[in-house]
């Protein structure tokens, strides 16, 4: 059965990874992995941290590059590696340009379509943008829907999927966590290793989306600065986005503030055992709040809207918004009120047993027919 694995991004290789050594470890499995590399350098990380080599790499990345762009070069790319490799079926993970333009070219060629971490939804068509979109629009051609939870199942059959198509199979991220998380793990930069996270309450900030540059991003950051002036035992590690703007807005309000450590960004390896070792996160991005609950570490949402309602139900994670006020105030309370915090770092973790690849590897197996000669 030929397989064929496309991602572009680094946190979906993070979470095809797992998928990618379960098949390799099935002899019925002809895989073949196609790299789009709509991120390059972030993407290069991880395929050297889980020893993958892409079969095809499309190396579509280019500065300055639009959505636009990103799609037509992906989708040109992949109807030639569909048609060199003739997949039976292809298999794409999450919301990126790259998802969707996979499962297009699938589409167009009449390749069963397996959508790994199906079925999220903000409700807001432009947030996150643009990845609600594409994780709807890739949904409509979906073959088999790889549903992380109960609650990513409910959203497709509220939007009229077949039942018997959506399987339930916990989130590929736990899986690869398992891998990579070292208690007596070193960093590179030695600013990291002498932070004192014993002592120290420690919060990780990550902050990125386009939808908060601007105002709602300066209200997030002023926020955590006013935090570390009234909490002198806290302090915040940024591993500051690329983005320019973002950068930009991160120095403009850190810029005279104690405490604070604006630091380059980090592969996965690094950036999930920093994570293991702070007291708390504070994020926009959606791949975190599923791994710093199955790392016992609170999650504060800095969004409108989350795709991951899951985490925000368990109590693992809070939706706080981008109102500066609303982001103090709850940073504030987790590092003062240890019943607060320990109720949110004790929830149980609702993305699953960390065997979510092997469960879409036997689900492939089982429902995935041969091409007749």
């Amino acid at each position: 059965m030929k397989v064929l694995v496309i991602f572009g991004t680094r946190p979906e290789a993070v979470k095809m990874a797992p998928i990618i050594k379960s098949l390799k470890n099935e002899e019925c499995f002809d895989t073949k992995i196609c790299v789009t590399a709509q991120h390059r350098e972030m993407l290069d990380q991880v395929l050297r941290i889980f020893e993958i080599r892409p079969d095809y790499d499309l190396n579509i990345f280019k500065n300055g590059q639009t959505l636009t762009e990103i799609t037509c070069r992906a989708l040109m790319g992949l109807e030639g590696v569909i048609e060199d490799f003739k997949p039976d079926i292809v298999l794409v993970q999450g919301d990126t340009s790259t998802v969707f333009s996979g499962a297009l070219a699938a589409f167009y060629h009449q390749v069963k379509i397996g959508h790994v971490e199906a079925g999220l939804r903000s409700g807001n068509l432009y947030s996150p943008y643009p990845e609600e979109a594409n994780r709807k629009l890739t949904g409509v051609i979906t073959d088999f829907h790889f549903a992380p939870t109960v609650t990513s199942k409910e959203n497709l059959l509220k939007e009229g999927y077949d039942e018997e198509k959506i399987y339930i199979t916990g989130n590929t991220s736990i899986d690869a966590l398992k891998w990579v998380i070292d208690s007596n793990y070193k960093f590179e930069d030695e600013i990291l290793n002498d932070i004192d996270f014993e002592n120290k309450k420690v919060i990780l900030l990550t902050s990125h989306r386009r939808e908060n540059i601007g105002e709602p991003m300066e209200n997030i950051f002023s926020a955590i600065r006013d935090v570390l002036q009234k909490n002198p035992d806290a302090e915040v590690i940024y591993p500051m986005h690329l983005n320019p703007k973002v950068r930009e807005i991160a120095r403009d309000v850190f810029k005279h503030t104690n405490g604070v450590y604006l630091i380059e960004p980090l592969d996965y390896l690094p950036f999930t055992n920093l994570m293991s070792k702070c007291y708390l996160v504070v994020t926009d991005s959606g791949g975190v709040q599923e791994e710093a609950p199955s790392l016992g570490k609170p999650v504060l949402v800095v969004r409108r809207e989350t795709e991951r309602p899951e985490g925000i139900e368990a109590g693992t994670a809070k939706l706080v918004g981008t109102e500066k006020d609303a982001v103090f105030n709850e940073i504030d309370i987790l590092l003062n009120d240890d019943l607060e915090y320990k109720k949110m770092a004790n929830a149980v973790n609702p993305y699953g047993d960390g065997k979510a690849a092997e469960y879409i590897v036997k689900i492939i197996k089982d429902n995935v027919r041969l091409k007749e000669n």
